[in-house]
């Protein structure tokens, strides 16, 4: 069938699908932009056989180009498997629609064997307060998770996050911390992986210093008795694997890359995460791919749970920490049509920036305040102008009040940080 099969059409629709409450109030911060996602759906000459896939525009390895569109349409799906060039949504509709052709799961067009019926999936949270942290990781029992992967920030008290998931949260349950470079260098950093050392929940540490610092992380991995994981690319591969820089991977990106990156982890028997950033789209995806890479141990990181609505009609089933891979041909799933009218946006396809100042206050009233969490809070961390991880720590958040003394401490802000003393 798939022989004959011819595409026909191309539609993007773009959707606008709202956060849950607590994630909205803390993705707004800086990613607000991640509830647009854009859906691909390709139709057929052959009726009934239609393929999805999804896009989101504000964080994806991959925008579907229309030159890509155009170079699809009319030609048979089969012929453009593999190809990343394509972008996100378009080459997962073509694994949708080329699946249901053949009457087969998704994962069985990877050209290796099934190695696995339940993925392990990750909960993911935006950084926040710890008492918010604890509230998610109970949400994320209840529905079916027992890890849970949050981002690490110097902005925060880390030991309190900690202490408080643990709290609410059963001996099994596991935390994988992501700093995304925020320690900066080993000497930062061992001391603070060394007290973390002492926390049962804790499984992994991902990016805690400057990624390209090959000396660093031999001897953060010589000091922590936690696996580190990295972003798979920095530094290269022979490198990371030379050096003995890392226990495992973050991979991420279209599916020939993933397949490919996830071959060289297997050939020195590293695991990682698949981060592969979306609704119940992406995620069945991510099953599929997890189905086939041996090394795909660690819990994927889909976000899945950020979203109000997973825009299928079935929920994929999450049970034990696992997410079951589907079955059905193609990605497995059914769309919720009624979902996409309800949520189909209408350009310009974006949000604007919340107006929000963000307060670090530190023990003894130190304070600095910021108009932007990116690039310019990131941006004054990474430079090392302020401390890499305290005790005590917090971030307030305020949006506009429509005060003078606000509007004039924002404009101070957006021009540069602003530091101040209580």
């Amino acid at each position: 069938m798939a022989a004959k099969l011819r595409i026909r059409d191309v539609e993007r629709i773009v959707v606008d699908v709202p956060f849950t409450p607590r994630c909205q109030q803390w993705n707004a911060r800086e990613v607000w932009q991640w509830r647009i996602s854009e859906v691909i759906r390709i139709t057929t000459d052959t009726p009934g056989i239609v393929g999805y896939g999804e896009t989101i525009l504000h964080y994806t390895w991959g925008r579907v180009p229309d030159a890509a569109i155009e170079r699809v349409r009319g030609g048979n799906p089969a012929d453009f498997l593999g190809d990343d060039s394509l972008g996100a949504g378009l080459q997962m509709a073509l694994y949708d629609l080329v699946g249901k052709a053949l009457g087969v799961p998704a994962y069985r067009l990877f050209n290796l064997p099934k190695v696995r019926d339940w993925c392990p999936i990750s909960w993911w949270n935006i950084d926040m307060p710890p008492e918010a942290n604890a509230a998610e990781a109970q949400e994320a029992l209840a529905q079916g998770y027992t890890s849970y992967k949050i981002k690490a920030r110097p902005w925060w008290d880390i030991y309190e996050q900690v202490a408080a998931i643990s709290a609410v949260t059963p001996e099994y349950f596991r935390l994988d911390l992501d700093w995304n470079n925020m320690l900066l260098n080993a000497g930062n950093a061992a001391p603070v992986l060394a007290e973390l050392d002492k926390q049962p929940r804790i499984a992994i540490y991902e990016s805690p210093i400057m990624q390209r610092d090959v000396e660093g992380q031999r001897e953060l991995r010589r000091k922590t008795s936690r696996p580190l994981a990295l972003h798979f690319g920095e530094p290269p591969f022979p490198t990371v694997v030379r050096e003995s820089v890392c226990d495992g991977f973050v991979v991420s990106g279209g599916v020939a890359g993933v397949l490919r990156q996830g071959a060289l982890a297997a050939a020195f028997e590293k695991p990682f995460w698949l981060q592969l950033v979306g609704t119940g789209l992406t995620t069945a995806l991510s099953a599929h791919l997890g189905a086939a890479l041996p090394f795909a141990q660690w819990p994927s990181v889909n976000c899945l749970n950020n979203y109000a609505d997973d825009l299928l009609a079935t929920p994929l089933e999450i049970r034990a920490g696992c997410v079951r891979v589907p079955e059905a041909p193609g990605l497995g799933i059914e769309i919720d049509e009624a979902a996409l009218d309800r949520y189909r946006m209408q350009p310009p396809y974006e949000h604007p920036a919340p107006r929000l100042l963000m307060s670090v206050v530190w023990p003894g009233g130190r304070v600095v305040h910021y108009a932007q969490m990116r690039p310019q809070c990131w941006d004054d961390f990474w430079a090392g102008n302020q401390p890499a991880q305290e005790r005590g720590v917090t971030m307030e958040v305020r949006p506009d009040d429509g005060t003078p003394e606000w509007a004039e401490l924002f404009a101070r802000a957006s021009a540069a940080p602003v530091r101040d003393q209580r």
